[in-house]
């Protein structure tokens, strides 16, 4: 597993923060929309925030109308190392049970 995927794990092994991937996935949020959804103070939302844009799958950006706003979303291809990891992984757990399968039908006959 490659430094990318454990960030990502590490990143996504606390509830709230997969909650607010799962929001985000919906659309781009404020923080305050986040912390109000997630039932958070803001500052336990911003510890969560700076996890998710450390590991790469958050982006924030500021309107044009307010500096002081930070609108959340999730970044476009952030889980692409997890998926080709996991696909990987699957495959691999696919070529097993089925060499067992045979193994254990080929034993009973």
């Amino acid at each position: 597993m490659n430094a990318a995927v454990d960030t990502l794990f590490a990143a996504l092994a606390d509830p709230h923060r997969r909650r607010a991937v799962e929001l985000l996935g919906q659309r781009p949020r404020r923080a305050g929309e986040l912390a109000e959804a997630l039932g958070l103070p803001a500052p336990a939302l911003s510890k969560h925030l700076r996890v998710l844009k450390a590991s790469g799958l958050v982006t924030d950006t500021h309107p044009d109308f307010d500096a002081r706003v930070r609108i959340y979303a999730l970044k476009d291809g952030a889980m692409s190392d997890l998926k080709r990891w996991l696909a990987s992984t699957e495959a691999m757990w696919t070529t097993q049970l089925a060499a067992l399968k045979a193994h254990l039908e080929k034993k009973d006959r």
